[in-house]
């Protein structure tokens, strides 16, 4: 059985691990491993961020991470929150591990009065949209009024 639990400040150095660890499976080469950890110390003390880890078993190290973001909306007249990354290590994927992490987002993001909870994902990744979409996440989060359609992630890099 997974166990998610809320990241404390001194478990920095296995949220750092993990999503290191992410950024070698997208392929990356940075951010750099002080980059990361320097982040991942100002963002455990940021009360708009949340880290979630996760691990098999109460025996085993923590193979999962998540990082949550919260905004206020002026759509919604409460916090939004932001599913900024998710990562489950490879020997622990399909275990529940993933899908634990999510289901503590959704409570954690709740809990903090949000009324919605985004993503991005990349269309490749058919695993993640899997575990997404079984969880209740769609493409159409932001339907009003007369706008139907999927929503589009989008954005610009910025010098």
């Amino acid at each position: 059985m997974s166990e998610v639990w809320p990241a404390r400040a001194a478990e920095a150095a296995d949220v750092t691990r993990l999503l290191i660890a992410f950024r070698d499976w997208l392929g990356e080469e940075l951010p750099d491993g002080d980059a990361f950890a320097a982040s991942v110390a100002h963002l455990v003390d940021d009360p708009a961020t949340e880290f979630l880890l996760g691990r098999l078993d109460a025996g085993s190290p923590p193979c999962g991470v998540c990082q949550l973001r919260f905004r206020h909306s002026i759509w919604t007249a409460a916090p939004d929150c932001w599913l900024e990354d998710l990562y489950v290590e490879e020997a622990a994927r399909g275990r529940g591990v993933g899908g634990a992490l999510v289901g503590l987002a959704c409570e954690r993001a709740s809990e903090r009065g949000a009324r919605r909870i985004e993503l991005d994902a990349n269309e490749h990744n058919r695993g993640a949209i899997a575990l997404y979409e079984s969880l209740g996440f769609s493409s159409a989060s932001k339907v009003h009024g007369k706008m139907r359609g999927r929503d589009l992630f989008m954005g610009r890099r910025l010098p």
